[in-house]
This record gives structure tokens, sequence and C-alpha cells, in this order.
């Protein structure tokens, strides 16, 4: 299979299990082997794009079905460093501030038995880490935005992969 530009093979589709519930983010060309081998259907088109063999041009998958069920462990989003800031949209968590490096903080701090968690780790600007200290939020006088949560995989696909197609949105529980 060739196309006009390389790339379009590797562009994101969403694949959903056999009752809709969205699974994961794979490339055009893992969905394409899915949909020859007859193990997953075509629900949406990406928008009048399509690869080419010697012979025939196919449509480009934006999202494809699996016929059958697939059982899928419970997906657990790596805590690191990237994904607590990335989960906190690069905004610090204590005066929302996007400007300027971020950092984590501890919003319970390690020497008071605070724990490496996504319930305890949050986005903050270098400004309000030093104001915070080794503190905890109530002892320096600030306040948390949010409280932090661990992100469902549902959640890392809108927010960390991105939605690349507006008809995901659906399938996400977007609209």
């Amino acid at each position: 299979m060739t196309s006009s530009n390389g790339s379009i093979i590797n562009r994101n589709v969403l694949m959903l299990n056999q009752n809709y519930e969205p699974l994961t983010v794979c490339s055009a060309r893992r969905a394409i082997v899915l949909l020859f081998q007859g193990k997953a259907e075509m629900i949406e088109t990406a928008n009048g794009l399509q690869i080419h063999t010697v012979s025939t041009s196919y449509d480009l998958p934006s999202i494809v079905r699996l016929w059958q069920y697939r059982r899928v462990p419970f997906k657990r989003i790596m805590l690191t460093r990237k994904n607590v800031i990335t989960r906190d949209a690069r905004r610090c968590q204590y005066c929302s501030t996007s400007k300027g490096p971020m950092t984590v903080d501890h919003v319970i701090p390690k020497t008071n038995n605070g724990s490496d968690s996504w319930e305890n780790m949050v986005c903050a600007c270098v400004k309000c880490n030093n104001k915070k200290g080794n503190r905890t939020p109530e002892q320096a006088g600030m306040k948390l935005l949010k409280k932090p949560t661990r992100p469902s995989h549902i959640q890392f696909i809108q927010r960390y992969v991105g939605v690349s197609d507006h008809r995901w949105r659906q399938y996400l529980f977007m609209d």
C-alpha cells in the first residue's frame, strides 16, 4: 500500500470494541490490517483520504469496530511526571498559570508520608512549588484548584492522544 504522503498510514484511528466501547487509538496501518483480516468493520472514514495499491484505492478509516468482543483488563495509565503535567493540562494547580516551566508537586510531602500517586501529585509552577515548600497546601496557605485523581483510559484518549476527528467525540463521551 502506498500513498502520496507516507504519514497517512500512521494517522490515528479510534478502535472500538464490539459493544462500541472505546478500546484504544491505533495507526491506520493496524486498522487496515484488521479490516482486511475480517476482524473489524469500518464505522467512519477519514474524510476522503485514501490509500492506493497498484490496482485499487481504499478509504482510510477514522473509526473501526471489532467484530468480536475483547475482554480487556483494567487499563492503567503510568504515573510519570509527563503524564501528571499532561493530566493537569500543563496548568499550575495552585495559581492556574500555564506560563513558564512546570514541575510536579506532592500535595502531602513525602517527608509527611505522602505517596507517589495520582491522588497526591499535581502540576505546579516553580514559583508555587517553592512557595509551598515542604508543607501541605493548608500549612502554606494555598488551595488546590481541583482534587487530583487517577485518569481513566478514556480520559487518556481524550486529553493525551487528542481527538483528531470530531466524529470520535460521541464514542469518547464528549458530546
